[in-house]
């Protein structure tokens, strides 16, 4: 699994600035990097899931605006991405107008966490080295969230590995009403809406990314965007593999709804790749079924569907728990800990949705924002309140007000601050990352460029990294030291072939 967060980015001491160039400098601020240098050929994002290559993208246009006027800054495409390979195995780089960080891929629920949590951190480091470049007045705030107030949106996309033997469409068919659902209980909250017909009128909704959604599967991101995203790039053996791209969901300042949007998400999957369990529910209009539950908040409506039955998102949330619960001894202690949270959360948003505000980012923020419109008696449509919900994002641990929360414990934290600082320089335990930062640093005047998958030499070597799912941390620590004693690049393909755990 991983984790894309794209951040929100404003020079305060400008009236004007160009967002592509502030990325940029703020993503090469940050120094702890094992290269710059991203492999782009192995990546292609026309290709789709259901069995072909589209012409071309919706964002293709507007990607060829950027482009052109990048020309007219006198930067090159690769200065424009200026990508970081960091040494914890993620990466960090400038999507267009907003600097992004990839987690490096996890093996576990709590392992990914840490990794974000970690992004988080190095975000931060990379605001204050930007700052001290610029010198005395200057200020700038990062903001992970998933709207400017103004019609755009920037994700936060889910990457879940799968075995290529089971169909897209089963996927789709069987995701789509867990997709919807899950939304009542990992929103990040937000006042106001986006799409044309509330524009204009300020109210609470649940999700950013809702009113953004406007298909069922396509392969585009920034237009038309889907719930079911059908890009299809596997990052690994294509013949073995297929990778799920989810951008439907919002980026969270709660680590609770991090891990559980995540957890409950690979649970689902698990059950549709070991087991022939369909789920009862089809939605008739899901992309209208998702503004409906954001709109909705704590009364959540009965969602249109085909059948005779009838479906909340909870009810909807709860079939799906059943079907996990029956596996419950196939699963490991990380995704018993995730099964018993899902169902503690769907009993207490019945009784009282409240009770989850220590948890849940939209009713935090939903609570929070009441108590200071009734204290300042301000107007449901003041500015302040909007402003205040922005600042909530903001992940200045002195400015953010969801730091304030979570410091004082009225949001939980599941991280620990050396697990965090831990995993800002150092990869996973497990898996390719290890491997990856291993050869990078045996090679480091070799190396030219990398990717997930592959890694080029100056020599010409292409090197093909596996996932090494079936290593555990001692066989990866024999690799590394088998990796120390190897002398050239071109011998590193026969000692990782040699590799029993790949």
């Amino acid at each position: 699994m991983g984790l894309e967060t794209e951040y929100g980015i404003v020079r305060n001491d400008l009236s004007d600035s160009d967002p592509v160039i502030e990325s940029m400098e703020i993503v090469r601020a940050y120094q702890s990097c094992d290269l710059t240098g991203w492999l782009y050929q192995e990546e292609d994002p026309a290709l789709d899931a259901r069995g072909f290559r589209v012409e071309g993208l919706a964002q293709d246009e507007e990607e060829r605006a950027f482009t052109q006027s990048d020309y007219t800054r006198f930067f090159s495409f690769r200065e424009m991405k200026s990508d970081r390979i960091l040494s914890n195995g993620g990466r960090f780089y400038n999507d267009h107008t907003h600097p992004e960080f990839s987690t490096p891929e996890s093996m576990g629920i709590l392992d990914l966490l840490r990794y974000d949590r970690a992004g988080i951190e190095i975000l931060r480091l990379a605001a204050r080295e930007r700052v001290r470049l610029l010198g005395p007045g200057a200020a700038l705030s990062l903001y992970r969230n998933n709207t400017d107030y103004h019609g755009h949106s920037y994700g936060c996309h889910e990457n879940y590995l799968l075995p290529r033997e089971i169909p897209f469409e089963r996927i789709v068919e069987h995701l789509l009403p867990f997709l919807v659902a899950r939304t009542v209980l990992t929103g990040a909250g937000k006042y106001g809406f986006e799409s044309s017909e509330r524009r204009g009128g300020i109210a609470f909704q649940i999700s950013q990314r809702a009113d953004f959604m406007e298909a069922l599967i396509g392969v585009d991101t920034m237009h038309r965007r889907p719930l079911v995203n059908s890009r299809d790039e596997p990052h690994a053996d294509r013949k073995r593999f297929r990778r799920l791209h989810l951008i439907l969901g919002d980026a969270n300042m709660s680590e609770w709804q991090t891990a559980m949007k995540v957890g409950m998400t690979e649970m689902v999957l698990t059950l549709l790749v070991g087991s022939e369990w369909e789920p009862r529910i089809v939605l008739s209009d899901p992309v209208a079924s998702i503004r409906s539950v954001s709109a909705s908040l704590r009364q959540q409506p009965t969602l249109p569907s085909k059948g005779k039955e009838q479906w909340t998102a909870l009810d909807i949330l709860e079939h799906y728990w059943d079907a996990c619960q029956k596996s419950l001894h196939e699963w490991t202690s990380e995704e018993r800990w995730v099964l018993s949270e899902w169902r503690i959360a769907i009993d207490q948003f019945r009784e009282d949705p409240g009770l989850l505000a220590d948890r849940v980012d939209w009713l935090a923020k939903q609570d929070f924002l009441e108590r200071f419109r009734e204290e300042e008696s301000l107007s449901p449509d003041d500015p302040w309140l909007q402003s205040l919900d922005l600042e909530y994002h903001n992940i200045d641990a002195d400015q953010g007000l969801f730091w304030a929360l979570e410091e004082s414990g009225a949001i939980r934290r599941l991280t620990q601050p050396n697990q965090v600082s831990d995993a800002i320089v150092s990869p996973p335990r497990l898996g390719r990352p290890r491997v990856r930062h291993a050869i990078i640093c045996r090679f480091p005047n070799e190396v030219i460029e990398a990717g997930w998958e592959k890694i080029r030499f100056r020599n010409g070597v292409l090197l093909d990294l596996p996932l090494f799912q079936k290593s555990g941390e001692g066989e990866i620590s024999d690799l590394l030291h088998r990796i120390e004693t190897v002398a050239t690049p071109g011998e590193l393909s026969k000692t990782i072939e040699a590799f029993s755990g790949v």
